[in-house]
């Protein structure tokens, strides 16, 4: 790894490389540190990221999936031990994220203005989507657990890009790799595989809610995830000239429409996305 101090702080990134190998999970193991110069040699995991493997043969991730989720099961039990070492996903975090939508992809990239009506509706969802988050059981979050970011192994995902781990939503590493920014799943799939997890979860004693209530909390932590990420996508292009990633955008934002049935509360963003953002987006194609 070469990350230049001025640039990467790579103490974050040797932190939890230690606690992923204390909990005996496959990640990429510091063999070497020059942090003056900003230099790591790290071990292998190969060259075969989950994505690149699921796009070539989408049945592999009847066998790719449930190994994701037994990781992600031993990160928050084992977890436990180091989440408190780690930064709090707390408010301010939660609504800076959300702000990335309303402010780079909404306004900057879109020009859409928020009126006071539509400005008090987007504080609301806020509101709402912010308590969800802190509501819900608090655990050791990778933050970006998704199919670029792990790798094909023999027996387990070779976990990447985990410097910016927190203690937050038990949902939050679960939506991040069912509802992929960069794959899409049946629904029926990814509600089978929530059921799974939770059930899993709640035997070792990481929650004691429902299903329906965990995929509540899901849901909206979903919505959070993938406003942030639309944002996301639009600060890459406008601030650091990756313009590649607005393609994704109508697929993240989708995941929000779809819930649409289910969930009232969200009646005006779904509405602010259909007819306003995608129109905008497919404009901008």
């Amino acid at each position: 790894m070469d990350a230049p101090p001025a640039q990467e702080d790579c103490r974050p990134f040797i932190q939890v490389a230690g606690f992923l190998e204390s909990m005996k999970l496959d990640a990429p193991r510091v063999l070497e540190a020059n942090l003056d110069r900003g230099f790591l040699l790290l071990s292998d995991l190969g060259a075969t990221q989950y994505l690149e493997l699921l796009n070539e043969d989408r049945t592999a991730a009847d066998t790719l999936y449930p190994t994701a989720l037994r990781a992600l099961l031993i990160m928050q039990n084992r977890g436990e031990a180091f989440q408190s070492h780690l930064p709090p996903y707390d408010e301010d975090l939660l609504r800076f994220e959300l702000s990335l939508f309303h402010d780079w992809l909404c306004e900057k990239h879109l020009g859409l203005d928020f009126d006071i009506e539509a400005e008090a509706s987007w504080q609301a969802l806020c509101n709402l989507l912010v308590a969800n988050a802190l509501d819900q059981p608090q655990v050791f979050v990778h933050r970006d657990y998704h199919s670029r970011n792990l790798m094909v192994t023999d027996d387990s995902p070779g976990i990447l890009d985990f410097q910016d781990a927190v203690e937050g939503p038990l949902t939050y590493d679960l939506v991040s790799l069912l509802k992929d920014c960069y794959i899409k799943w049946p629904d029926e799939k990814i509600v089978t595989w929530v059921a799974s997890f939770s059930q899993d979860a709640r035997d070792i004693g990481l929650h004691t809610l429902s299903d329906e209530q965990f995929m509540h909390d899901f849901d909206l932590m979903g919505v959070q995830r993938h406003l942030k990420a639309a944002g996301i996508f639009a600060r890459l292009n406008h601030r650091d000239g990756k313009p590649g990633y607005l393609r994704d955008v109508p697929r993240v934002l989708s995941y929000v429409v779809d819930l649409a049935p289910r969930y009232a509360e969200l009646g005006w963003l779904v509405d602010w996305i259909r007819d306003r953002v995608l129109p905008g987006l497919e404009d901008d194609s």
